[in-house]
């Protein structure tokens, strides 16, 4: 049963990859070794930072751009499809939960707080990663969809409210990017930025987040106290 001593929130929904899960190496990795695949060179892992965020789609054309090729036509779907297969064949490659963030899932659920998931990752990746860093905590995930349009359109998350029967305005939305913040803002919930992430704090407060949290226990006491 939700106390609404607790926390001036109803419900949260996260983002996954820099928000929930460390996936900044495993991410590094698949498109590395795509881009050997295609005799073009690696693109260093830090750099990786600034080419996620907008989904798998635009992930290629920013890796493409990076190291200055130009895939078309059947050669370009090719590329993704790579890609996709090497990903979807093992998820879980080089991906943590951040630490201490667990905990805090765990105290929000057992204290009746509806908790979500939304990520511009497509849906069987999101949807293993899930699983496999936080079972049974989430009461609705979702990741990249068919016919969804993606993050900042608030279209997935205003859905993913619906799904866990609160209104916007009782839900805050914890990311770690500009797009999160977009997104969040344009549903109409209060957002939140974790600096643990792949974004900057400055990237993060020019896109409107309402909240920064430093490390996973400020981020709880956002939650539980706004």
């Amino acid at each position: 049963m939700y106390d609404e001593s607790q926390s001036p929130y109803r419900g949260c929904i996260f983002d996954l990859d820099g928000t929930l899960a460390d996936t900044l190496h495993s991410i590094a990795h698949f498109g590395n070794r795509t881009l050997e695949t295609f005799g073009l060179p690696p693109i260093p892992v830090a750099d990786y930072k600034l080419l996620v965020g907008n989904g798998a789609e635009v992930l290629m054309d920013r890796m493409l751009a990076h190291v200055g090729a130009c895939l078309t036509g059947d050669a370009r779907r090719a590329f993704r499809a790579e890609y996709d297969r090497r990903y979807a064949a093992d998820p879980l490659a080089l991906v943590g939960a951040y630490p201490g963030v667990p905990q805090v899932l765990a105290k929000q659920h057992s204290q009746g707080v509806r908790l979500g998931v939304l990520s511009n990752k497509p849906d069987d990746m999101t949807q293993a990663i899930v699983a496999e860093l936080y079972p049974d905590i989430f009461d609705v995930v979702h990741g990249q969809r068919e016919g969804v349009p993606t993050k900042p359109d608030p279209t997935a998350l205003l859905s993913l409210a619906e799904e866990l029967a609160l209104p916007p305005g009782d839900i805050l939305y914890v990311g770690d990017s500009g797009v999160d913040m977009d997104a969040g803002r344009a549903a109409g919930m209060d957002t939140c930025g974790v600096r643990w992430g792949f974004r900057s704090r400055e990237e993060l407060l020019d896109h409107g987040a309402k909240f920064l949290a430093g490390d996973p226990l400020q981020l709880m006491l956002i939650i539980e106290k706004g």
